[in-house]
């Protein structure tokens, strides 16, 4: 003789209740069923978003080609320390009172050297292969540092488009202590043709 479990699975319950209601209250009920698959997505989506990273838009265009003005990105918030290379969204209260992006050249206990006649970064006395580059890189008009020994604690940043950046080889930036950055800039979210990782 066939037994049947007394516990049953909850998909397996929904079907049966299903299936034993008509017209506008099966309809109801797989209204509910959706309205709850869509509030555990969002309170998900919230969670995730609170405590991994959050949201940031691109002002300006001194990180093109990499990031464009208007893009929306996600960022690492929670557990990140800036590494070399990384592009970060950051805070300088002393430059501006948005939210900036920018890649860390080098952290605490590096050295900088920037070469205009040559266009190139070293780092620790290495120079930097920089493809990301939106051009060769020109001395600017005004006073820029071109040597500097980054503080434990700080990092050195610049914008990939060098020639129309304000980053740390301007006095108003500077070496930006880690505790101003936001999170590290894990891919574009919108526009969709620009969507992907960093």
């Amino acid at each position: 003789m066939e037994q049947t479990n007394p516990k049953k699975t909850g998909r397996g319950k929904r079907v049966q209740e299903k299936e034993q209601l008509s017209g506008p209250d099966a309809l109801r009920m797989d209204l509910y069923f959706w309205l709850q698959a869509l509030v555990m997505a969002l309170v998900a989506l919230i969670l995730v978003f609170t405590l991994v990273g959050r949201i940031i838009g691109v002002d300006g265009r001194s990180m093109v080609p990499t990031l464009h003005h208007g893009d929306m990105l996600l960022l690492q918030s929670i557990g990140y320390e800036p590494r070399q290379n990384d592009v970060v969204v950051l805070t300088k209260e002393s430059f501006s009172s948005q939210p900036i992006v920018k890649r860390v050249i080098a952290v605490g206990g590096q050295t900088v050297d920037i070469d205009y006649g040559s266009g190139l970064v070293s780092v620790d006395g290495r120079i930097l292969d920089e493809p990301y580059i939106n051009e060769l890189m020109v001395c600017p008009e005004a006073e820029t540092t071109t040597h500097v020994v980054v503080p434990e604690g700080s990092i050195f940043v610049m914008g990939d488009n060098r020639n129309h950046s304000t980053d740390s080889r301007f006095p108003a930036v500077g070496v930006v202590d880690e505790r101003c950055v936001l999170g590290r800039a894990l891919m574009v979210l919108l526009p969709f043709q620009n969507f992907g990782a960093i």
